[in-house]
């Protein structure tokens, strides 16, 4: 037996929960088929087949079988025909005027049907029933086509069977009018669920717009206008003021400033000069700049963030996932339901059948789950879509869920809270001079990617200290580094650790205490069997981090900082942001913090992405710090593109307002069923109606899953 083979499809024609429900079911029907995952808001399809057994085409057949247009696209993680790693092309539907999409032609074919037949019936009053059995029968043809395509393959409840009984219905019992009506008002629901549909998948399509078409590469004198997905690693790039940059790359030459706003959220623009890195679709605001293509269009940040969103939205939240189980007995039990509003009268209290078999069939129209099972998803693709347009990258329905409920944010202190950028502000020499210290210190340091190790080799080299070469270097997680150097074996690590091998005297120690009561960490640098120095660094808070630990308390959360670092510089720090704080924790003291906390309930754990990923893996929902790097964009389940510790409030308002859009959008869906159920059962709503309890709350949900695109954050 072959390997499954990953294939992915964008599906037109999908606009509805049911319609997702209809392929799914269909396609596991198949034999080699092991997993489907049918994505509304992405319009997208992932199937894990054997081809052995069930080819390709069969799948597309199949689907198209259904009455929706199979598109093949690139697997997850393949590079596409567009160069950027997925197929974002969302389905020429998408780009057509709505009266040349398949919906739309049948809603004004419906429609022109029964203005005929109206027209008809005033001519000829005595052939008035005849003109609206003919337009409910024609109109009625590719509906009761899609029933039985879909009863045939596993899907016997869907609407369009739903909508087929209650149009025969009608026209058994004498009343054509309301049958030609209804089956027209369904084509017009429909047609309203594509365009909506295709409203919510419009947010992933702004941010690929991001992406610029065309870039100035610069060759020798000349400067070639060249699609941006031509370039590769190592070309340079001339992106004149005005200009997007068109891809990931390095600045060579020139000083200005970039609006990062559409990839990163931040709102100022951000200086750039030589050595700076600059993010494809951010705009150069002023100076001219040379950027050498460190990443191809294929790869670049935008085309990352695109590719996560997307997959994202494809995977089902928890409440999703928990409404489409409902949905599966929801529909038989209210067709059951709908018998008996049939039957039970008549039989039991002597009611008029032909009354009560026109309200059972409106039960029906209104049972449909469409408006239920969309409710979720729609919420979800929005919110993921307008948070990644501001810098908020959240990885999926189920991290988007749980931010929101909640109750402990975890941070760690360097690079989170901090800058992350500390520097040495005091070098004492215990055994020698300070330079010796200080040099074999960043010996060690050398490669270094910890932002105290850079901070010493920086010092050592702005001193113009002659640094050693340093070998076999070997780290202690938690507790420093050892290499060796000419002279003997060198360990820069924390005062804890000298004081357990026995290095710290009872003066160090003090000067140590000193240091630290300062808010200062300090590094002790050992010799073989002596302490040579100790080496105190300085690190400051991001400037938004006092306005973020505000933000969090008034929205009711426990924040909390758990680091590494000395407990005096760590109360000073947290002493300043008016946090609670764990200090001198080892990795798995972070992990044990984080289970303890996870007792009390969901806890999200925020760091730089590059030395807490245990606790962020550990935590309920782990928030990675980062400015778009390549850490940020893979390690945790959402990142803060912005680098700003405030972004933490606004992911947890996102998740909020997400929820409640969600909570309205199902008593939008269960109230406007509940309403019309009891007002066709009273008498009150005649059979046309009963369908806008369904296609008009599906509109109505969409609608206002749309506004999340374009929440902001208070």
């Amino acid at each position: 037996m072959a390997a499954a083979s990953a294939l992915k499809f964008r599906i037109e024609g999908m606009d509805c929960g049911s319609c997702a429900a209809k392929i799914e079911t269909a396609l596991r029907r198949l034999p080699g088929v092991a997993e489907v995952e049918v994505s509304v808001t992405a319009a997208s399809l992932l199937v894990s087949v054997d081809e052995d057994r069930t080819s390709r085409e069969t799948i597309r057949s199949k689907v198209n079988a259904l009455g929706f247009r199979a598109l093949e696209a690139s697997a997850p993680g393949a590079s596409a025909h567009d160069g950027h790693g997925h197929d974002h092309d969302h389905g020429a539907s998408d780009d057509r005027p709505w009266w040349r999409t398949a919906k739309g032609v049948n809603a004004l074919v419906s429609g022109a049907l029964l203005a005929l037949a109206w027209g008809v019936s005033l001519v000829e009053p005595q052939w008035a029933g005849w003109p609206y059995v003919v337009a409910a029968l024609v109109a009625l043809v590719p509906v009761a086509r899609r029933a039985v395509v879909g009863a045939l393959n596993g899907t016997p409840f869907s609407i369009e069977t739903l909508m087929t009984v209650a149009a025969l219905g009608a026209l058994a019992i004498d009343e054509a009018p309301e049958a030609a009506v209804v089956v027209f008002l369904f084509a017009v629901g429909e047609l309203l669920e594509g365009i909506a549909a295709s409203r919510a998948r419009a947010g992933v399509k702004a941010l690929v717009a991001l992406m610029p078409n065309v870039a100035r590469r610069i060759r020798g004198d000349a400067v070639e206008t060249v699609p941006a997905s031509e370039l590769v690693i190592g070309d340079l790039a001339l992106v004149r003021p005005g200009d997007r940059v068109p891809s990931d790359g390095v600045v060579q030459e020139g000083v200005s400033e970039v609006d990062e706003a559409p990839i990163t959220g931040e709102s100022r623009p951000v200086p750039k000069a030589p050595g700076a890195t600059v993010y494809a679709g951010s705009v150069n605001a002023n100076g001219e700049l040379r950027v050498a293509i460190t990443r191809t269009a294929s790869d670049n940040t935008i085309a990352r963030i695109v590719a996560l969103v997307e997959d994202a939205q494809a995977t089902k939240a928890p409440t999703a996932r928990f409404i489409e189980r409902f949905s599966r007995w929801y529909t038989p039990a209210a067709m059951g339901l709908a018998l008996l509003v049939i039957v039970l009268p008549p039989l039991l209290a002597d009611g008029d059948w032909r009354t009560w078999i026109y309200r059972g069939l409106a039960v029906l129209l209104i049972a449909c789950p469409c408006a239920l099972v969309i409710s979720t998803p729609a919420a979800i693709a929005s919110a993921l879509a307008g948070g990644a347009r501001r810098g908020l990258l959240v990885k999926g329905g189920a991290a988007l869920e749980t931010l929101g409920r909640v109750t402990t944010i975890a941070f760690d202190k360097t690079g989170t809270l901090t800058q992350g950028r500390p520097r040495v502000v005091d070098v004492a020499a215990i055994d020698g001079s300070e330079d010796e210290a200080l040099a074999k210190a960043a010996a060690v340091e050398r490669g270094s990617s910890h932002p105290l190790g850079r901070a010493i080799v920086e010092e050592a080299e702005a001193r113009g200290l002659p640094i050693p070469n340093a070998f076999g270097g070997a780290a202690a997680p938690g507790k420093g580094v050892t290499a060796r150097v000419l002279s003997g074996f060198v360990t820069v690590g924390s005062p804890r650790q000298a004081a357990e091998k026995g290095l710290l005297t009872a003066a160090a120690a003090e000067r140590v205490a000193a240091l630290e009561s300062e808010g200062k960490t300090v590094v002790a640098v050992g010799e073989g069997d002596r302490l040579i120095g100790l080496v105190a660094l300085q690190d400051t808070l991001r400037p938004d981090a006092s306005e973020a630990m505000a933000r969090l308390k008034a929205q009711g959360l426990r924040a909390i900082m758990l680091t590494g670092d000395n407990a005096r510089a760590a109360a000073a720090i947290a002493g300043a942001l008016g946090v609670e704080h764990r200090a001198e924790l080892l990795p798995q003291d972070k992990l044990a913090a984080i289970a303890e906390l996870r007792r009390d309930g969901p806890v999200a754990m925020v760091g730089d992405g590059v030395n807490d990923a245990p606790a962020l893996a550990s935590a309920s929902v782990g928030v990675a710090m980062g400015g778009g790097t390549d850490v940020a964009l893979e390690t945790a389940e959402a990142a803060l593109l912005s680098d700003r510790v405030s972004g933490v409030a606004d992911l947890v308002a996102l998740s909020r307002a997400t929820l409640s859009n969600i909570h309205v959008n199902v008593g939008l869906a269960l109230g406007l069923k509940a309403l019309f159920l009891v007002a066709t059962l009273a008498g009150w709503a005649p059979l046309w109606m009963a369908i806008l309890a369904d296609t008009g709350a599906t509109v109505l949900v969409t609608a206002n899953a749309l506004r999340l695109l374009r929440y902001e954050p208070a």
